[in-house]
């Protein structure tokens, strides 16, 4: 497979300057990140993804990595990441409706931008988005994410994880071993570690709590696709959320090859089922 040169910019936007990568040309296919998380997330399968014909467009959230903040770190609004991803769109597919792929935090602001900004969204695939607000008891999640957050400003980002994910429920259910990253991937965790104290202090809170605006989502779920990898089915705060907003918005729901980040772990196989999905009437 050929492999199509990256280009990278930036762009300014309010309170923030955004790092981005395009490659490959025809529709384009805009892939945003989680929290803590950069444009890197998705380097493993962004070849393929050209290769199919499709101008891949990834960036850096506002305060992460290589997309630096105006002024000094503050709690993000998903109505900000939403508005950074149709500037994103108006750049670089100007009067064009383009697909969408948010992954964790990135699909909490893909659904966000759905329904502030549906002229700009041929359809959206939101993955895994930690929206436990709409999961019948989401009160020990939002008792973990504070807690979460708390030991990260009073301890460290490393305590703050592991209980974070002790609280999240146990070991994904896996086949067989997972696949080693791709280098390309393996680049951005120097930046990842970088970025965890914004994102435990700053995203993990507000984003986990944000109330999705279903009524609006309802109403364009021909172009919405709620997705959830199949390692997470044993992880209620993950896949739930994802199942529970195709229920509530009567949007299809589809599994993905690996887990929270199976972008990353299994790029080939996710690049095609993704494919797949957005080739989907």
């Amino acid at each position: 497979m050929t492999t199509s040169p990256t280009t990278t910019g930036t762009l300014d936007v309010p309170g923030a300057t955004l790092y981005h990568e395009r490659r490959g040309t025809g529709p384009v296919l805009l892939l945003i990140p989680g929290g803590g998380a950069d444009a890197g997330l998705y380097a493993g399968m962004a070849p393929a993804l050209a290769a199919a014909g499709r101008t891949v467009v990834a960036y850096d959230p506002r305060g992460q990595s290589r997309s630096t903040l105006d002024g000094p770190a503050a709690d993000q609004r998903v109505a900000d990441w939403a508005d950074d991803a149709r500037r994103i769109l108006d750049l670089v597919s100007p009067g064009e409706p383009a697909d969408v792929l948010g992954c964790s935090a990135g699909a909490v602001a893909a659904l966000g931008l759905l329904a502030r900004h549906p002229e700009r969204v041929r359809r959206v695939v939101a993955h895994e988005p930690p929206l436990v607000e709409v999961l019948e008891d989401p009160a020990p999640y939002r008792t973990l994410f504070a807690e979460v957050r708390e030991l990260a400003r009073t301890q460290d980002p490393a305590a703050a994880m592991a209980h974070m994910a002790q609280g999240l429920g146990g070991t994904p259910a896996r086949d067989e071993e997972p696949a080693e990253l791709p280098p390309e991937v393996l680049e951005m965790a120097p930046r990842m570690y970088a970025n965890q104290p914004f994102f435990l202090e700053h995203v993990l809170v507000p984003f986990t709590s944000d109330t999705p605006d279903v009524p609006a989502l309802r109403t364009l779920a021909d172009r919405l696709v709620l997705a959830a990898g199949e390692d997470s089915r044993t992880l209620p705060a993950l896949y739930g959320p994802a199942t529970r907003l195709a229920h509530l918005t009567g949007a299809p729901f589809e599994e993905f090859p690996g887990g929270h980040i199976g972008c990353a772990e299994h790029p080939t196989a996710f690049a095609t089922r993704l494919l797949k999905v957005l080739s989907q009437e």
